[in-house]
């Protein structure tokens, strides 16, 4: 297939490139920086710099263009503030840059669309022992800290669904590890002994490699039924302490240090709501359906691969 893949420079971006050009498809990466355009290019993308957020220019951008695919993957997690903003850049992506990604799907014929989005959509909090599927609520208020986010989020899979002209699918993944992604961040930190977790150690998240996310969207784009959603995550759901400290091992970092709730609540009140978080989830859809299998089934294997990598990779 010829995609277009906006994000194609960032932390999932990298991987998925090399991966759709690995499976045979025809890469045309945007960003809004040339961040990376040389070594995606060199796996054989072709590459422009386009603020996707700019409908006319975006637009102008890829006209005279045919894509029989385009895939979300925008963020802007790397300039994340600690607390949530009705500014938000991640969220403006999610609900104005889906929806000019969307008009621009249509101007270059595809009939395919895949949108980025998180577990985390499912809501904050403790939703106890049992793993959550495709079919359980997803985007709904709770009245909490984090809404705008879970708004966010709804609004990017409604937008992609809602569009008649091509077949969305949408994407829950679980928390990225690996090169340039939370992992760095946390041992970056972790090396300053800047790391704060909830005393406790904090909820059970998902996570999943980026490499796997990558594949996992590959196996979407060939094998993915339109309308449906799929929980993209590894087998294990781990503590924010456990994950933490099996970083500290690895990289031979200090641990992180374990501070009273309220504190963490007050310094950082949306990491705070994220790290208490219980959420246990289900990928049965996607390996059932997408024939897809993690390569590092828990964060363990993970991180072994991580070390691996050159220091400032993580």
């Amino acid at each position: 297939m010829n995609v277009l893949l906006a994000g194609a420079s960032g932390a999932i971006g990298v991987p998925l490139t090399r991966h759709l050009i690995s499976a045979g498809h025809k890469v045309v990466g945007l960003s809004r920086t040339p961040n990376n355009h040389d070594a995606l290019r060199a796996l054989g993308a072709e590459m422009m710099v386009v603020d996707a957020l700019d409908r006319d220019a975006l637009l102008r951008a890829v006209d005279g263009l045919g894509a029989d695919a385009v895939i979300h993957q925008l963020t802007a997690l790397r300039k994340a503030p600690p607390r949530v903003r009705d500014d938000d850049p991640t969220s403006t992506l999610r609900v104005r840059g889906t929806s000019n990604l969307l008009d621009a799907a249509e101007l270059v014929g595809a009939r395919r669309f895949l949108v980025q989005s998180l577990i985390f959509g499912y809501g904050y909090g403790d939703h106890g022992t049992r793993k959550l599927t495709e079919s359980d609520p997803f985007g709904r208020a709770q009245g909490g800290y984090a809404d705008p986010v879970v708004a966010a989020l709804e609004s990017a899979e409604h937008q992609a669904f809602a569009a008649k002209e091509v077949g969305s699918i949408a994407l829950r993944y679980g928390i990225f590890y690996g090169p340039n992604t939370f992992s760095a961040l946390f041992v970056g930190m972790m090396r300053k002994r800047l790391l704060p977790i909830p005393r406790g150690g904090g909820g059970e998240t998902c996570w999943v490699h980026v490499e796997d996310a990558a594949a996992a969207t590959v196996a979407a784009l060939e094998r993915g039924t339109p309308g449906r959603a799929y929980n993209v995550v590894d087998e294990k759901p781990v503590s924010w302490r456990d994950f933490a400290w099996a970083l500290a091992d690895a990289f031979e970092t200090p641990g992180p240090w374990e501070v009273p709730y309220p504190v963490l609540r007050l310094a950082a009140p949306y990491l705070a709501v994220m790290m208490a978080s219980t959420l246990r989830v289900s990928n049965d859809r996607a390996r059932r359906e997408l024939e897809w299998t993690p390569s590092m089934p828990t964060y363990r294997e993970g991180i072994r691969r991580m070390k691996n990598l050159p220091r400032q990779a993580a």
